[in-house]
């Protein structure tokens, strides 16, 4: 659980405000929050998040761990704090005047910095996060970019999430074929596979994988980039298209 400050808000919260002034007394009073974190970020982007410990964060600073729990209560809030921080979003985004072009851009930028920071989709979403500055710039520029649109803020926000859901999904995909590598399998292997993936068993499945285009057979090797890219657009497409047609209703209805 949360630790909570004297106003309500989450400790996380009231820190990544600027809300909460770090420690002005004591030996180690030269440390900050954005030190803490900023030293956080940069174990789990060289180690991975299980990397990121209190005595491993103090030790990259010099100091002792207790020192650290003098600005951070617990890992729990550092993982927050880095979450937000992660999510790098200009305060300004100039977006352009189509609508649709104005939500791609949002995206690319949210994608961006998670493409950074992978290890951020590691870390649970839920109440706190929603309200730390990033993601509250972040909702905000993807609301202007639908500011046109005759969608009710309800329909607006659930928008957000669904691309923003896209957008996680897409790279911790695109992760995950980077982690694992090409696998090719041989014509031997593929012969195999359409004996058990038939037209029969899977009569829609099945003239896919005879077209070559689900498995990957022996022979040049295709960048997982290009191929992702097509996936990532695709998806943002439908869902920009979902989007216009819920306007066209409303201004109907």
């Amino acid at each position: 659980m949360a630790d909570i400050t004297e106003t309500g808000l989450p400790r996380a919260v009231a820190i990544a405000w600027g809300m909460q002034e770090a420690p002005q007394r004591g030996p180690n009073r030269g440390l900050s929050h954005e030190q803490i974190t900023a030293a956080a970020i940069e174990i789990a982007d060289a180690e991975g998040l299980t990397a990121v410990t209190m005595q491993a964060v103090a030790r990259s600073l010099g100091f002792t761990t207790m020192s650290l729990y003098r600005y951070v209560s617990s890992k729990d809030e550092l993982l927050r704090l880095m979450q937000d921080s992660a999510l790098n979003i200009p305060e300004e985004l100039d977006l352009p005047s189509d609508w649709r072009e104005a939500l791609r851009l949002w995206a690319k930028a949210v994608r961006d910095s998670y493409r950074a920071h992978p290890w951020v989709l590691e870390i649970p979403r839920g109440p706190i996060s929603v309200v730390m500055p990033n993601s509250v710039r972040a909702a905000n520029h993807g609301l202007a970019a639908m500011e046109t649109l005759c969608l009710s803020n309800d329909e607006k926000v659930g928008a957000i999430l669904v691309i923003s859901q896209h957008i996680a999904s897409a790279v911790e995909l695109e992760v995950g074929l980077a982690e694992e590598g090409m696998v090719s399998i041989p014509e031997q292997g593929v012969a195999l596979l359409n004996e058990v993936i038939t037209a029969e068993r899977f009569p829609h499945l099945a003239p896919v994988v005879e077209s070559g285009n689900y498995i990957a057979e022996e022979g040049p090797i295709v960048e997982f980039d290009d191929g992702m890219e097509r996936e990532y657009d695709l998806g943002v497409d439908l869902i920009i298209s979902g989007i216009a047609t819920l306007d066209q209703q409303r201004r109907k209805g």
